[in-house]
């Protein structure tokens, strides 16, 4: 009997101790500690996977790197984005002419036969130097015909031997410091171009275009066209030789915006309009809210800054060029 009762009781004091160490690791603040590091190793596992999702995705939209060698050799134009006058413009087709009223035709004062042609077409003279020399049929002597004004010679219809007559000019001496440049107006817009209105010409050489006012309304019209004149009286720095066509923009209305953008910057990426933007040898794509816009220039709400250097042609070389690390990125 004695035995049984001391057999119940080691069990009792082993079934005790057990509990007791159980107690000691499961409240032990140093045992919840080492548990709490394990699963917080586990749990940065998972963010370091996350983390590496989130980089290819800054890789995305870190841009594109282009020196100024590779940005010159691509054609891309840098602006900055600032302030702009957006225009509501007509456009019109023009031509350069002399100005009449600095235009002089020479003639011989008296009919006889042309001794000497001393000028050639394209020839610059000044005021009194000699034209050409006639011998006069009625006293047979010779006798010179001067240029009435400095000039160039712009046309020329005589020759050596030839009869002259006072009724025929044989030169005919322009000033071409200034010029017209007549825009054809047709019926549908007599009511939009008037006297005093703003106009922009393209001379189409390459150049900036030429800021100009309209001077003259013509009250005819021309049959063979249907047409009328708008003519501007325009100074000639050298750019502009009569005969050749040019293209002009009337100012019909002109809004002024803080931030504008050329239309020529705008992209599509990943379904958004966004505008790629320089910082240092990167572009980055800008995601814009655009308000209103003409021919050439657009207006941004938001996404950009003035002073932000952008591409602002040939910008869809860079989009090429970040599609192309994209798809590396992804293989």
């Amino acid at each position: 009997m004695m035995m049984k009762i001391l057999r119940v009781l080691t069990i009792a004091l082993v079934s005790a101790a057990a509990v007791a160490v159980s107690g000691y690791y499961v409240f032990d603040p140093k045992f919840a500690k080492s548990a709490k590091a394990v699963a917080s190793q586990g749990h940065g596992h998972s963010e370091k996977g996350h983390g590496a999702g989130e980089k290819g995705h800054d890789d995305h939209d870190a841009g594109v790197k282009l020196t100024d060698a590779q940005v010159a050799a691509s054609g891309i134009e840098l602006l900055p984005a600032g302030p702009h006058e957006l225009r509501d413009m007509l456009r019109l087709n023009g031509m350069i002419q002399p100005n009449q009223e600095t235009l002089v035709k020479v003639t011989p004062r008296f009919p006889g036969v042309v001794r000497s042609m001393r000028k050639r077409l394209g020839d610059k003279v000044k005021k009194d130097e000699v034209l050409a020399t006639v011998e006069s049929n009625q006293s047979l002597t010779t006798y010179e015909l001067k240029a009435p004004i400095d000039g160039t010679v712009i046309d020329r219809d005589g020759t050596l031997g030839e009869f002259a007559s006072e009724a025929r000019p044989l030169f005919t001496v322009a000033d071409l410091s200034t010029m017209w440049i007549d825009f054809a107006v047709f019926r549908r817009d007599f009511a939009r171009v008037a006297v005093g209105d703003a106009v922009s010409i393209d001379v189409e050489d390459g150049g900036p275009p030429i800021e100009a006012r309209i001077d003259y309304v013509s009250p005819l019209g021309a049959s063979d066209t249907q047409s009328s004149i708008a003519r501007a009286v325009v100074p000639n720095g050298g750019r502009l030789r009569p005969g050749l066509f040019v293209v002009g923009r009337v100012v019909l209305s002109a809004k002024p915006v803080d931030v504008a953008v050329k239309a020529s910057a705008l992209q599509t990426l990943e379904g958004k309009t966004v505008v790629f933007v320089r910082e240092g040898e990167t572009f980055a794509a800008r995601e814009v809210e655009l308000g209103g816009r003409d021919a050439d220039w657009v207006e941004v709400l938001f996404g950009l800054l003035a002073g932000d250097i952008y591409a602002a042609k040939n910008s869809f070389v860079i989009k090429a060029e970040i599609g192309k690390a994209s798809a590396a990125h992804e293989h």
